[in-house]
């Protein structure tokens, strides 16, 4: 079996290592350098907190992995299991945290719920105003820049091969399977899997399947390096609130995003998303209730990604629905970070066995059935 992947984000990149480490032949594809799209402008967070619940076997597969991810893959990612803790700052963000709480039982993943007191004691100058928190103690983060190169390099020394700064011209089906042509040859496979991310909707469309989906750019930034104090990623329950959230390397940086609307990108005209640096006050003071003493700190790069928004804020993953041997998995809507290794690793089982243990139904294409159009917001 032979497996051609387009895009080489980590779902690309993961899903060749995890691929070629079952024996499969294959060709990963991607238009720039791995890594180099939504994933680098990702914030780096690995949390389960929060998510739409049929994805929690999704990403309780992907943590295991995450946790695996320096002795699987040769590398040091930057994966710390450094806790995710999310504040409340008032009673309907309590009780949408609580709710979360107990339907996440049936999961099989129940955060913590802080008290107030509790909250001051074990991490002091987090959250001042907070009433409290949940905290789910084995997520945490890795980093956006390191993981994709090490899946692709992986996967390499398993016989993948991996072709950087190709732009696919034309992809088709052939007697034998898919042809792919790129801006330096042609390509074939028995299989196609398609992890273009925001651009997956327009190679779908291209087999007959329709995704609404809109591009759009995250404002990320990062500070000066500070003393190290804030071990956990830090969000919030919103509930109506400018949704910040920030984390600290281990070098002292404070990396943050939220608290500012997502630019929108044209698809047709760049491969690209900029952050608005007239959107950097605003999303500022969004961060100072988790962590006041930003006031006083210098942001020293800021930057984007291009990302993809399915309509109903769900990835597409799983078959084609109208072409044999096609695979999708892109769309992940700014939420893909943590489920990346998890979602190859599927990826993977599911092209070479035809099926998969952990359930991945609610993503399927065929929900789009009979959509018009799949508009991209330019």
């Amino acid at each position: 079996m032979d497996v051609i992947v387009i895009g080489g984000g980590l779902m690309g990149t993961a899903a060749s290592f995890f691929l070629a480490r079952r024996g499969v032949k294959v060709t990963l594809i991607e238009r720039g350098r791995v890594g180099s799209g939504a994933t680098i402008a990702s914030f780096g967070n690995v949390r389960r907190t929060g998510r739409y619940l049929p994805q929690l076997p999704l990403a309780h597969r992907s943590r295991a992995l995450w946790g695996e991810a320096e002795r699987m893959l040769g590398r040091d990612v930057e994966f710390r299991a450094t806790g995710h803790l999310r504040l409340v700052f008032d009673e309907t963000g309590r009780a949408d945290m609580r709710r979360f709480i107990e339907a996440a039982r049936a999961w099989d993943f129940e955060p913590e719920e802080i008290g107030q007191n509790e909250l001051r004691a074990r991490f002091p100058g987090i959250g001042p105003d907070a009433i409290g928190a949940s905290f789910a103690e084995k997520d945490g983060n890795g980093n956006p820049r390191l993981i994709c190169p090490a899946f692709a390099a992986a996967a390499q020394k398993l016989g993948a091969r991996i072709l950087e700064e190709q732009e696919v011209l034309e992809v088709a089906r052939t007697a034998r399977g898919f042809s792919v042509t790129t801006s330096a040859g042609r390509h074939g496979a028995d299989i196609l899997l398609n992890t273009a991310g925001a651009w997956g909707a327009k190679l779908a469309a291209r087999f007959g399947e329709t995704v609404p989906i809109e591009a759009r750019g995250p404002q990320m930034g990062v500070t000066e390096p500070l003393p190290y104090r804030i071990a956990p990623v830090v969000g919030m329950w919103a509930a109506g609130r400018p949704n910040g959230y920030l984390r600290q390397v281990e070098r002292g940086n404070i990396v943050f995003g939220g608290g500012a609307e997502r630019t929108h990108v044209d698809l047709d005209r760049t491969r690209y998303a900029k952050a608005d640096p007239a959107r950097l006050p605003g999303q500022l003071a969004a961060l100072l209730p988790l962590v006041p003493a930003l006031a006083n700190v210098s942001v020293i790069r800021t930057w984007s990604g291009v990302e993809g928004y399915v309509a109903d804020n769900l990835p597409v993953m799983g078959a084609s629905a109208t072409t044999p041997g096609l695979y999708h998995a892109f769309g992940f809507c700014g939420h893909g970070f943590q489920l990346g290794p998890g979602v190859g690793d599927v990826m993977a089982e599911l092209i070479a066995t035809g099926k998969t243990d952990t359930p991945i139904g609610d993503f399927d294409i065929a929900r789009f059935k009979g959509e018009d159009a799949a508009p991209i917001a330019g």
